[in-house]
């Protein structure tokens, strides 16, 4: 495989440096993580993020929890530069980007990456075709080899035998797996997930948690994600962001999580714990039949 289509990222760049904003003096403030929300707020109908703070480090996996509705997802779109704060400052890449333009998002699409709930993909594209289209968008794209390299992002996700499909032929779960060997093509430092697990059995819950863990173990990248999941979170994350009435009401390692003694956390995963004793059951009612 030459040089240009590569499917490991390359090195992490180095930390970047920005204007302080505010500064008269024109003073350079060096920004030290890959990923920070500084008291970011946001209001559509009513207030979603109120003095948001949290940062994501290079090669590290935070997770975003919460229930429904209090801005996970408005979280993700934030960073992608798809919503802008109305209040508050976004670093990403080291960067300030709170006042990008949409050319200058661009260029810090081609390293942060998002995979959907749904996948987006292409329906009128096999399944090659679509991971084929993000690797053609890198300014390293190298005719020559292009097979090679979607054939090998399809054996990293395990799904080797998929090249000629159409996205109407595989599972929801599939269709991810697939987003994610898209997102991989553009070679990024980060990759946002929203959802990953939502809406699939927990065969293909484990194979996606599975794959997001190797790739953060074999790759290094950043990763956010957004999640109901807790095994999910458990099996991937170093930290955790519980969102809870606008405010991150919780963000510091996953284990400190079950000690952090605040009613709605505690609420949160006792009902949980009820759920997964509740499938367990019925799991084992099943196999006594």
């Amino acid at each position: 495989m030459s040089s240009s289509n590569r499917l490991i990222p390359p090195n992490p760049p180095v930390h970047g440096e920005a204007v302080s904003p505010g500064s008269s003096n024109g003073l350079i403030e060096p920004y030290s993580h890959y990923l920070e929300f500084r008291h970011v707020y946001k209001t559509f109908d009513r207030p979603i993020l109120v003095d948001v703070s949290f940062h994501v480090d290079n090669g590290e996996t935070v997770a975003i929890i919460g229930r429904s509705g209090v801005g996970k997802s408005v979280s993700l779109q934030t960073i992608m530069g798809f919503l802008k704060p109305d209040k508050g400052q976004v670093i990403v890449g080291y960067r300030d980007v709170t006042h990008y333009t949409e050319s200058q998002w661009r260029e810090v699409r081609k390293k942060v990456t998002m995979v959907f709930q749904s996948g987006a993909l292409f329906d009128s594209l096999t399944i090659g075709e679509n991971i084929l289209f993000s690797l053609e968008l890198r300014e390293d794209y190298d005719e020559s080899n292009k097979m090679d390299v979607v054939e090998g992002l399809l054996r990293m996700v395990d799904l080797d035998d998929a090249m000629d499909m159409y996205p109407a032929d595989i599972s929801t779960g599939y269709k991810r797996a697939v987003a994610i060997a898209r997102a991989l093509a553009a070679q990024p430092a980060c990759i946002l997930y929203d959802e990953p697990t939502t809406m699939v059995d927990p065969i293909m819950s484990n194979h996606l948690s599975n794959l997001m863990l190797r790739l953060k173990t074999q790759l290094k990248l950043t990763s956010v994600v957004v999640t109901h999941d807790l095994d999910l979170m458990n099996k991937v994350a170093d930290r955790v962001v519980f969102l809870h009435g606008g405010g991150a009401i919780f963000n510091g390692p996953v284990k400190d999580l079950y000690k952090f003694d605040h009613p709605h956390v505690q609420e949160f995963l006792r009902l949980d714990q009820v759920s997964m004793d509740l499938a367990q059951a019925v799991s084992e009612e099943t196999d006594t039949r």
